[in-house]
């Protein structure tokens, strides 16, 4: 026997049941993507489904060669000519953009998107992170009024109402303005960190060359009384990005929708501007963000399109579902509303055949394969979650009759084969 080979550590098996460590099941994935289908389509947001290996390129040009996505996080390995680094997109929105510019999606039309599918970094795995991980992210490209900022907030609430976890989450909201005023930003913060620079661990005196707004991220207990008075981002904005924010703030208040302002949200990735927000959770420990997004006005440009202001968010599936798991409600149905029962010569086919005439009609079958007595199939059947059990036994196959038992009542009766579809119905009913 040969040795076995387990999943890289991170990377996760869907299964029909939950694993030790692992508490999500496929059928709870399933059901989830459903309802997204449903949301995204309410609000007149279309798919799109990119490649999950992308140019490294595309990555280091939208994220930012600095941050940890880039310099610590990303599976990155060369071409087999080695003249080309390819890696597995870290996250959607640049993918979705290169496709929008390399097909010209743009073009004298405004586009509004969704897509959901896997993404991977290279990170310590722990309840709520892992190395492949799954998003669902949603883009508006070409609206630049806070209207559609709102939109997607608002969207994003309603989600949270239809799986039940709306009292859980907290939406913090801030603005990054424009390039030039974080850049005047930029300038005032680096100085106030070099005067305290003393007190700085390794990771924030390292950004604050690189990425300083990452410093005011840091989750370091002793930096958070210097992090108080630090220069705030939003003293540096002008008329035009302060009427954007304000206006946000109150179509929020209109569509009854509350929100915590922090000053210190800034997001990990570099092309955020403007808008910023993140849905945060008490109830997963250390990972309290599910949702996050914002503005990216200058992507599309940086990535050889025309410039188009540009909003999304991306929210954590793994995190969701288990938020929805412990605290919502998703739908989950994964058990057949019959289970096929049969047991001498020829039954087998007679069960398939059955089996496919109530299909037509809707009705989700199981039909037991192999040779079993009835008493064992029956067990099986109680155990499989199904209503009722369809038996075909010798009798049955000779007078073409069914035998179909109530697993709920224990009622049991014999009817001729046209007839069962009507006595379903009329048990469903009952």
């Amino acid at each position: 026997m040969g040795q076995k080979i387990q999943a890289v550590k991170g990377m996760n098996d869907l299964l029909p049941v939950a694993q030790k460590d692992f508490k999500l099941t496929a059928a709870l994935w399933q059901a989830f993507e459903d309802v997204v289908a449903s949301w995204t389509r309410s609000y007149g947001y279309r798919q799109i489904r990119t490649p999950i290996v992308e140019q490294t390129g595309l990555f280091v040009r939208s994220i930012g060669e600095e941050t940890d996505v880039i310099g610590k996080e990303m599976y990155t390995f060369p071409d087999s000519n080695d003249k080309l680094s390819l890696s597995l997109r870290p996250e959607g929105t640049a993918s979705c953009l290169r496709a929008v510019v390399e097909h010209n999606l743009l073009y004298n039309n405004p586009q509004k998107l969704w897509y959901m599918g896997p993404m991977f970094r290279r990170e310590r795995p722990q309840k709520g992170r892992y190395r492949q991980f799954h998003q669902v992210g949603v883009e508006a490209l070409g609206f630049e009024g806070p209207d559609v900022d709102a939109e997607l907030i608002s969207m994003s609430a309603e989600l949270w109402n239809r799986l039940g976890i709306r009292q859980h989450l907290t939406l913090e909201i801030n603005s990054l303005g424009n390039k030039q005023e974080r850049a005047a930003h930029r300038t005032a913060l680096v100085a106030y960190l070099q005067k305290h620079e003393a007190i700085l661990d390794d990771d924030s005196k390292r950004r604050m060359h690189t990425n300083p707004l990452r410093v005011l991220d840091t989750k370091n207990p002793a930096l958070q009384p210097m992090l108080k008075d630090v220069p705030r981002l939003i003293d540096f904005l002008g008329i035009e990005s302060l009427n954007h924010y304000q206006t946000l703030k109150e179509m929020l208040d209109g569509l009854n929708i509350a929100y915590v302002e922090n000053p210190r949200l800034v997001r990990g990735l570099d092309y955020y501007n403007q808008t910023v927000f993140e849905w945060t959770t008490d109830k997963l420990g250390a990972q309290a963000t599910v949702c996050g997004g914002g503005r990216y006005n200058g992507l599309i440009e940086e990535l050889g399109g025309k410039s188009a202001p540009s909003i999304g968010f991306a929210l954590g599936i793994e995190r969701l579902l288990l938020l929805v798991q412990e605290f919502g409600h998703l739908a989950v149905n994964d058990v057949p509303d019959i289970y096929v029962l049969h047991h001498g010569v020829g039954t087998s086919l007679t069960a398939m055949q059955q089996a496919a005439l109530l299909r037509s009609a809707g009705l989700n079958l199981y039909v037991h394969c192999g040779d079993q007595t009835l008493k064992a199939q029956l067990r099986k059947a109680d155990n499989s979650g199904a209503a009722f059990a369809l038996i075909i036994g010798e009798q049955e196959q000779v007078n073409r009759t069914i035998t179909l038992k109530n697993l709920r009542t224990h009622e049991q009766q014999t009817v001729e084969a046209e007839s069962v579809l009507q006595l379903i119905q009329d048990w469903k009913n009952t």
